[in-house]
């Protein structure tokens, strides 16, 4: 009879989650993980089977938590383009308060893995899927309640919107303060009015 674990299985899924968006998936050793999560290789392995299905699982666990932030506000209540306005300063604010300026861990991942990693990309397709479908939902109720032109084509809009976060993200780990980023918000907000 195995011994009982001795460790939380999802906080240590959390702390994965954290050196993989730190390091990537590829420069993340089993050793990085173990002296991360505090636990032996072999609890490592008997809990989660190998180093990628731990990846799977902290990216599943990212997409519920941190990618799950952008589509609440967009489904709050208020004025659409001011729940956009929020969600895009909250990414802002987000990026630029880190210090080691991570990014996004999708974002990460996909410009990591998209191009080898057929489930890596299918997660990551699936966080912006959520996201897209987010801000075309809030764009559509900002066409009914009169405040976004009934003539845009609001699919292409939430189109931009992902690409602007996609790039927002990227942007903000190497930007010399706010004001390049807060230029991009107030650039794509401008482009709503339409």
């Amino acid at each position: 009879m195995g011994r009982p674990r001795q460790f939380d299985e999802e906080a240590a899924v959390e702390s994965a989650m954290r050196v993989f968006w730190r390091k990537g998936y590829g420069a993340t050793t089993p050793q990085d993980l173990v002296d991360e999560l505090g636990i032996g290789k072999g609890s490592l392995y008997n809990a989660f089977g190998s180093k990628r299905a731990l990846f799977e699982r902290s990216l599943r666990r990212y997409g519920e938590t941190q990618a799950a932030r952008l589509p609440d506000i967009l489904e709050g209540p208020g004025p659409v383009k001011d729940r956009v306005r929020a969600a895009l300063e909250l990414l802002l604010e987000t990026d630029l308060a880190d210090p080691g300026r991570q990014g996004c861990f999708a974002v990460n991942t996909a410009t990591e893995l998209a191009s080898s990693d057929a489930e890596a990309r299918d997660e990551v397709r699936r966080m912006f899927a959520r996201t897209e479908g987010a801000f075309l939902a809030a764009l559509e109720e900002g066409q009914r309640a009169g405040e976004i032109d009934a003539a845009r084509d609001v699919r292409a809009l939430a189109s931009l919107l992902l690409n602007t976060v996609v790039g927002m993200r990227v942007l903000a780990k190497t930007a010399d303060g706010r004001a390049q980023l807060e230029r991009v918000v107030d650039a794509i907000l401008g482009a709503l009015k339409g």
